[in-house]
C-alpha cells in the first residue's frame, strides 16, 4: 500500500488524474496525471534549478474534482495541493518553479510576488506539517 520515497522536497503527482473535468484520458488512452508526471520529469531533467526537488507519483490524491493535481511537500514545511492544470511543460515549469521557492523557504510560505503566474488560481488546500499548525 505504501512505497518508501526520499523524504525531502517533492512534487507528488496524482498519476491517475483526469485530463480535464470532461476527459479522463487522451487519444492514446493516457491519463492527464500521467502526462503531467512525464512533463514534470522532462522539465526537471532540463535544468539543475530543480535538482533539490523530487518528482514522485502515486495513484489518486482524492482531488478528483480538481484534475491534474499535485502535492508540494517538504519536511517541516507547510504543504500544498494544487490542481486544474493542463498536463504540459508550461504547467510543469510553473509547478517546479514554485516548488523550488517552497524548498528554499523557511516554513513553506512563498511570498506572493515569487509565485509563477502558472500556479495562481490552482491552490486547493494548505496542509500543516506533522506536529504543527500555521499561525
Amino acid at each position: 500500500m505504501l512505497r518508501a520515497v526520499e523524504d525531502g522536497p517533492a512534487v507528488v503527482v496524482c498519476s491517475s488524474c483526469r485530463h480535464s473535468p470532461g476527459q479522463r484520458e487522451d487519444a492514446d488512452g493516457v491519463r492527464g496525471g500521467a502526462r503531467l508526471a512525464e512533463a514534470l520529469r522532462r522539465v526537471k531533467a532540463g535544468s539543475d534549478r530543480y535538482d533539490g526537488v523530487a518528482v514522485q507519483d502515486m495513484p489518486c490524491l482524492f482531488a478528483c474534482s480538481d484534475h491534474c493535481a499535485v502535492h508540494l511537500r517538504a519536511p517541516g514545511k507547510i504543504g500544498y495541493v494544487l490542481g486544474r492544470f493542463t498536463p504540459d511543460e508550461d504547467a510543469a515549469r510553473a509547478i517546479l518553479d514554485y516548488a523550488a521557492h517552497h524548498a528554499a523557504s523557511a516554513h513553506g510560505q512563498v511570498p506572493y510576488a515569487d509565485w509563477p503566474q502558472g500556479v495562481k488560481g490552482h491552490f486547493i488546500v494548505r496542509l500543516p506539517p506533522a506536529g504543527f499548525v500555521a499561525t
